[in-house]
């Protein structure tokens, strides 16, 4: 029987790239999201997960229809400001968004994952949460989620579910690219300081929550994996 995934905000971007690979790898995605997906792919739940009320409807369909043990939480909003213009809508709309969705994600199927004694949760954080200027209310957010993810390994590894976190790096998506054309001095000085000297392909972001989405990573759990062509290493911001 194909096993189901839930990804949140997979219609583009890094989510997408996420789906692709696990389609291809043979899961049946679950797609929430507010827009659909450039091609058919799985099944898509249109939803806006900034509402909690839809969000909560919608993770009971999903519940309900495919009993999910798999969960990737995507989904994400940025704002960025400096620290003096950021406003208390904005920490609250990033903080609702990034953290309160992946907490509801996760309480909704929990009960899959404990009846059947298997589970497996991937936050798609970022390297922004180890420091990012103009990034107060987004590297709060993918901080926390860096904690969640550390303390949900803790509370349900007995329950044969692992949790762990994905932090991107510098990467080139479709809206990365609109804001930094590939040929732009900026886009420049960021490939060079990073070690591989590349940015990041989405694609890259896929591989590595495919390995913990698998059943042979049981053993794997409260990571986080920095997906950053070695910025965490040359200790440089990203």
């Amino acid at each position: 029987m194909t096993e189901s995934v839930v990804v949140t905000g997979a219609s583009q971007g890094i989510g997408h790239a996420i789906a692709v690979a696990l389609a291809g790898a043979g899961y049946h995605v679950v797609n929430l999201d507010r827009v659909p997906p450039p091609a058919a792919l799985g099944t898509f739940v249109p939803v806006d997960l900034a509402d909690r009320e839809a969000t909560a409807a919608a993770l009971a369909r999903v519940a309900g229809e495919h009993g999910a043990t798999r969960l990737v939480n995507n989904v994400g909003t940025v704002r960025p400001a400096a620290v003096e213009a950021q406003t208390a809508a904005d920490l609250e709309a990033v903080m609702d968004l990034n953290v309160r969705t992946a907490i509801q994600c996760a309480e909704a199927m929990l009960p899959a994952m404990r009846a059947a004694g298997f589970g497996r949760i991937v936050n798609i954080t970022s390297r922004a949460a180890l420091g990012k200027e103009l990034r107060t209310a987004y590297a709060a957010s993918k901080a926390a989620l860096h904690g969640l993810t550390k303390t949900w390994a803790l509370e349900l590894g007995p329950h044969g579910i692992t949790v762990n976190a994905v932090s991107p790096g510098p990467i080139a998506t479709e809206l990365f690219r609109r804001v930094n054309p590939d040929d732009s001095p900026r886009t420049a000085a960021i490939r060079a300081a990073i070690p591989m000297r590349r940015m990041g392909r989405p694609e890259d972001v896929a591989g590595a929550v495919a390995f913990f989405l698998a059943r042979e990573s049981g053993f794997v759990t409260g990571q986080v994996l920095h997906v950053c062509g070695g910025m965490t290493v040359a200790g440089v911001g990203g």
